[in-house]
């Protein structure tokens, strides 16, 4: 589905993308660019460029880029129409009824069939587990203390051990292999044949929020490896995009979420009456877990396993969920394991006191630390509170580092203006190093990330699109003498069709709309990072010129190169004659191009 490409683009043109993007970050600016430290990963020195002039953003960091439909898509994990609504409405651009094109209808249908599939699936495994063949799984599941309630609200199951079951039913319902190959339901393999994902486990049920199936958990009964198994990612399920059960945490009212690490620690929070629970998706906290939670809540607490992966975990999501702006508090469920365990030992009541007297994530921090030193021995007391004062350094408001300067002075018995004066000389020697530390480290992420060995006749192509982009009068050098059929990269082919189209029909090319001529947001990014590449081209005129026509000339010959390999394939020796005529043409083109 879509909506008129002159729509979309005049909803673009009156959203400017420094004003949309600044209304979620802090953007400052730098020389043409605004940049910031990038929303969509963790970093402390910005990477994260939006151009005005371009109307598109990319990072150098992590390699997101677009135009400003494409942030809202990433940021606030939207359709594409309903980030063009979202703009419509702030723009009040009254929008009509929803055009459809034929390649959005088929992707729209084939989606719903993927839904459709997994719908059908969740139904099947619900009506094995009520089966004679799901006696097993359903005494897992009691001896996990579940009642029937709750079985039926979350939707559990169980897949049998017959390897093709599954398949065989939804075929039987007319699924074609395409979807069900897709769906991650089914395994196709060319020497094993097909064979269900799921076999001998009972099924959880991940929906998205709009309580629609997108894939499944399974845990083996009896012995197997592995364990839990989870559904792959597939055109409708992406890890990073959904929280187990947060479809139900949303409706809870509460004005915070326990955040779990599994999904019985989910369920049974909500069978005890804690129906704000969620958990990530068989992988840790990501900074887009962290962005979904910010839009429900201002506030998690954390109730991760006991264990020493529990506490490592918290420790990993604490500074994400911070990052996001979301105030975090950890729940502490010693001695027990996880809350399943806790609340079977000691029921809903104690755990509800624990979540009350949840600690300050800081204050566990720090508490964490003080585990590996000896607070008896003094040499490793003093240890600690160096430690101790260089963590403090998060804070960069004062009176925050103060109050908790003066809390952890008053905890641990230290004289606060001595742990103050630590603080102070920590922070003025180290912010420095810090600095140094953050751009060497964000320098050889980009030298790892551009390292790989780009072949020549590749990067001629994209500084050649970059300086037609960059410099459009430059185009009238190269007219009727390169076209995009020079371009022989496939991206760079239809990247220059466009650009080529542009330059011929309005003198100039307009990133932030080309950027959104591409719907598949890989390509989106690839193209915001072609538009911000940046040319190292030599300050003086004739040095311009000649640094021009040698990229020209590459680019050419290597046209030329595929065409005669072409021809010789074809054995086309009347096209290898014109190709040696036009080789014989590029000293003349080179001179030209050198003077022009």
């Amino acid at each position: 589905m879509y909506y008129p490409e002159e729509l979309v683009e005049e909803i673009r043109s009156r959203n400017d993308i420094v004003d949309v993007i600044g209304s979620y970050v802090h953007l400052t600016k730098k020389g043409a660019s605004h940049m910031a430290c990038c929303p969509f990963h963790n970093e402390k020195t910005p990477s994260f460029s939006v151009s005005a002039a371009k109307q598109m953003f990319y990072c150098f960091g992590c390699g997101k880029g677009g135009n400003v439909f494409t942030f809202l898509m990433e940021y606030e994990n939207l359709t594409f129409v309903e980030a063009v609504r979202m703009l419509a409405e702030r723009a009040r651009i009254e929008l009509p009824a929803l055009e459809y094109s034929e390649e959005a209808r088929r992707a729209s249908e084939f989606k719903a069939k993927l839904f459709s599939a997994n719908k059908e699936a969740a139904k099947y495994y619900f009506y094995q587990l009520k089966s004679e063949r799901g006696r097993a799984a359903m005494q897992y599941l009691k001896k996990r203390a579940l009642s029937d309630e709750t079985i039926v609200h979350f939707g559990l199951g169980y897949s049998n051990k017959y390897s093709d079951d599954l398949y065989r039913y939804l075929k039987n319902l007319g699924y074609e292999d395409e979807v069900l190959r897709q769906s991650g339901l089914i395994t196709m393999d060319e020497k094993r044949g097909v064979s269900d994902k799921f076999w001998n486990r009972v099924m959880y049920p991940i929906m998205d929020v709009n309580s629609r199936v997108i894939a499944f958990g399974g845990r083996v009964i009896g012995e197997g490896e592995p364990k839990y198994l989870n559904s792959p990612e597939t055109p409708i399920f992406e890890k990073s995009q959904n929280l187990y059960g947060l479809n139900l945490a949303r409706g809870s009212r509460k004005d915070f979420f326990l955040l779990c690490e599994g999904y019985m620690d989910v369920i049974s929070l909500h069978q005890a009456g804690f129906s704000n629970a969620v958990a990530s998706l068989g992988t840790s906290l990501t900074t887009q877990h962290a962005k979904i939670l910010a839009r429900y809540v201002k506030e998690v607490l954390i109730t991760y396993d006991s264990d020493g992966a529990g506490v490592k975990a918290a420790q990993r999501a604490i500074p994400i969920l911070k990052e996001a702006g979301i105030v975090t508090r950890i729940v502490d469920m010693r001695p027990y394991k996880d809350p399943d365990e806790f609340i079977k030992a000691l029921g809903k009541e104690e755990y509800q006191k624990r979540v009350d007297q949840a600690q300050n994530s800081f204050f566990y921090e720090i508490e964490i630390l003080q585990k590996d030193y000896d607070l008896a021995d003094p040499e490793q007391k003093t240890r600690f509170y160096n430690e101790m004062a260089k963590k403090l350094l998060i804070f960069p408001e004062e009176l925050e580092r103060g109050n908790y300067t003066e809390a952890l002075a008053q905890k641990y018995q230290i004289n606060y203006e001595s742990l103050r004066k630590l603080v102070n000389r920590y922070g003025a020697q180290g912010e420095s190093i810090r600095v140094a530390q953050e751009t060497r480290r964000y320098q050889n992420e980009d030298t790892r990330r551009k390292g790989k060995p780009e072949e020549g006749m590749r990067r001629s192509q994209r500084l050649l699109l970059t300086r037609l982009i960059e410099e459009p009068a430059v185009f009238e050098r190269i007219r009727g003498v390169i076209s995009p059929e020079d371009f022989t990269e496939e991206f760079y082919h239809d990247v220059a069709v466009m650009v080529f189209e542009e330059l011929e029909k309005n003198g100039s090319v307009n990133a932030a709309r080309l950027i959104g001529r591409f719907e598949d947001t890989k390509r989106q990014r690839q193209a915001a990072e072609l538009f911000s590449t940046k040319l190292n081209v030599p300050m003086d005129e004739q040095g311009r010129k000649k640094e021009f026509a040698d990229t020209v000339i590459r680019v050419k010959q290597n046209s030329l190169d595929a065409a005669d390999a072409r021809a010789l394939e074809q054995n086309d020796f009347g096209a290898l004659q014109r190709n040696m005529e036009k080789r014989k043409e590029l000293g003349k083109l080179h001179s030209s191009l050198n003077l022009g």
